[in-house]
């Protein structure tokens, strides 16, 4: 059974720092790309970053650039994500989620305006809620 189960979240005050992970089990691959979504109350869900498992390819939106960092440990199957500097605008429910068909982070870095990018993904995490307070 394929299984993505988040860990990390909480409650900080702005300009602080949280490190998410995401624990995979239940396949193997190559190569894929383990992707982190958030999801903010009466907003849709974005995606925020990508990194493939071989660490060939590695994928931020805009608003988090130089603030998070993504980064793989493949022994342990469990990709982190480091969140830096964080603002009460980064308060969302914090996804994992799996593409077993990609080598690659080109569906985050130019989404298709035909398939909605969140149908690319094969299995998500439960979730875990980051709170940042001002």
């Amino acid at each position: 059974e394929v299984q993505l189960v988040e860990s990390g979240g909480g409650l900080v005050q702005a300009g602080g720092s949280l490190r998410l992970s995401c624990s995979v089990s239940g396949f193997i691959f190559d190569d894929y790309a383990i992707s982190w979504f958030r999801q903010a109350p009466g907003k849709e869900r974005e995606g925020i970053s990508c990194i493939t498992r071989s660490g060939g390819d590695s994928y931020y939106l805009d608003s988090v650039k130089v603030r998070f960092t993504v980064s793989s440990d493949n022994a342990k199957n469990t990709v982190y994500l480091q969140m830096n500097n964080l603002k009460p605008e980064d308060t969302a429910v914090y996804y994992c989620a799996v593409d077993l068909s990609a080598t690659d982070c080109g569906k985050l870095r130019s989404p298709s305006t035909v398939i909605p990018i969140l149908k690319w993904y094969d299995y998500w995490g439960q979730g875990t809620q980051v709170t940042v307070s001002s």
